[in-house]
């Protein structure tokens, strides 16, 4: 076998993420409440054009997530022996970024360095003598970048037309690809079917080709066919790495930070958040005296102190990693636990809330006189009516952890500084901020990303939480009459 497969903790975690999404997608196509719901949420465009988004990066994190370890040449011929080093699927589809490592900083599009270098003599030349005979110093210049437009014969006359034809190539390239996606979903739809979908609004279908189209073409003008290509879309970083690939590989870290983190925060909101408003009396007293004093608790102080706990351990245990990368991965999955163990108080509190309104309803007080016990009522009437909130707090807490996660991350205690991620570059970024010239591209890079994942999943949050919320679907009627009244008068 040429590779080795590496099984990472968050690897794990993703696809079985991926099964479960999958699970409650089958649940949702047969279950007509559930369909009728998420066919409100899809009616929004802004939704919809922020679920391409997301699908497109969770797709960028699945393609990430399959790691391995090439193998060495076998020499002596004796047992099988790999890299140190562990690559994953999407590093051999982005191997051209990886392999087009300059010196130093470059500016996105440049065909030389951003800092001045002592540029030798060409090979074979005589050195120039000054007039007592000395030979003259080298001269200092930006150098030209090895990768970024090694094409071009004369830089300064041909590297405006270049980029601009090839601008015109991907974006030409991007729009015949829309225009086929186009195609594929008028022909998976029948004519008069798609055209009865757009009178009712079931489905945003043109915010849906329109968001899939702006991706595609910009993958095909920024990654993929022009641009990245032959020139470094985003420019170089200190190290000469490219900073695209870097933004690229820190949507992962996002992804399994918002979605990880969230999830381990249900188990324990739940539990408790239910009991407290169920059993009440010495139960509610309990729970909301540890919730409250872990919500007293400075956040970032106790996150702090379990990081850096946890740093003391893997510091201690080398042996138990065969390579840097599963130690980072390691560090994230607690991380991820740390902020889960330490952020559910909020969601918490809210259930409790809920369930003290639901144990007084009719139904339940019907279940409670045939008998049917605590446990039973608790996990067939009160739980499956607190999951709309479990639902919208999910979804809007997994921004609010993508940022939390940057801010970690730049004051020392985030992911592991071998692993890519928004809060590691805006770290990095803070002595290139402030040096003169400005190396400004990284900073913009890892904003640009940071805020396209984070608005996507605001806008997805606020349309579930509409289609979700009870009180939003009474609200909306009355403002339906509202404004017939006032068309009317």
């Amino acid at each position: 076998m040429s590779f080795k497969p590496v099984i990472l903790w968050t690897d794990v975690v993703m696809w079985v993420l991926l099964l479960a999404l999958g699970a409650y997608v089958w649940r949702v196509w047969r279950d007509p409440v559930l369909r009728a719901a998420w066919r409100r949420v899809f009616e929004n465009g802004a939704a919809v054009a922020s679920c391409v988004v997301l699908a497109a990066m969770l797709l960028v994190t699945l393609v990430d997530s399959l790691h391995f370890r090439r193998a060495l040449p076998n020499v002596a011929g004796g047992a099988a022996a790999f890299d140190t080093r562990t690559e994953s699927v999407l590093d051999l589809a982005l191997a051209k970024l990886i392999a087009s490592r300059e010196k130093s900083y470059s500016q996105p599009l440049a065909t030389h360095g951003f800092v001045k270098e002592a540029v030798p003599p060409q090979a074979g030349a005589k050195p120039k003598l000054d007039a007592a005979g000395v030979p003259e110093l080298p001269k200092r210049a930006y150098p030209r970048l090895k990768h970024g437009g090694a094409g071009l014969t004369d830089p300064q006359q041909q590297w405006l037309g270049d980029v601009l034809g090839r601008f015109a190539y991907g974006l030409v390239l991007g729009l015949i690809v829309a225009a086929g996606l186009r195609v594929l979903m008028r022909s998976a739809i029948h004519e008069q079917d798609a055209q009865a979908l757009l009178r009712r609004r079931t489905i945003h279908w043109r915010a849906m080709w329109v968001s899939s189209s702006v991706v595609i073409t910009l993958i095909c003008i920024g990654c993929a066919l022009s641009w990245g290509q032959g020139y470094h879309v985003l420019g170089t970083d200190r190290t000469g790495n490219d900073v695209l690939y870097t933004a690229i590989k820190s949507v992962r870290t996002a992804f399994v930070i918002g979605s990880l983190a969230t999830i381990a925060t249900l188990p324990l909101a739940l539990a408790l958040g239910i009991a407290a408003g169920y059993f009440k009396g010495w139960v509610d007293d309990v729970i909301q005296y540890i919730y409250t004093v872990l919500s007293s608790v400075p956040n970032i102080l106790l996150i702090a102190a379990c990081v850096l706990m946890v740093q003391v351990f893997l510091d201690k245990h080398p042996e138990l990693f065969e390579t840097g990368l599963e130690r980072a991965d390691l560090k994230i999955f607690l991380l991820c636990v740390i902020l889960g163990v330490t952020g559910w108080a909020g969601l918490c509190r809210l259930l409790r809330a809920e369930t003290l309104k639901l144990r007084e309803l009719e139904y339940v007080q019907a279940a409670t006189a045939f008998g049917v016990g605590p446990w039973g009522i608790m996990r067939r009437h009160i739980l499956p009516n607190v999951m709309h909130l479990v639902l919208i707090t999910t979804v809007m807490e997994f921004s609010s952890l993508i940022l939390y996660e940057a801010v970690l991350s730049y004051v020392g205690i985030g992911v592991d500084p071998a692993m890519s991620s928004f809060g590691t570059m805006i770290n990095q970024a803070r002595s290139e901020m402030a040096r003169d010239p400005v190396v400004w591209w990284s900073f913009a890079a890892a904003f640009a990303f940071m805020v396209t994942l984070v608005l996507a999943a605001n806008l997805f949050a606020d349309a579930v939480r509409d289609a979700f919320d009870p009180r939003a679907k009474v609200a909306r009627p009355m403002k339906m009459k509202t404004a017939a009244a006032l068309a009317k008068n």
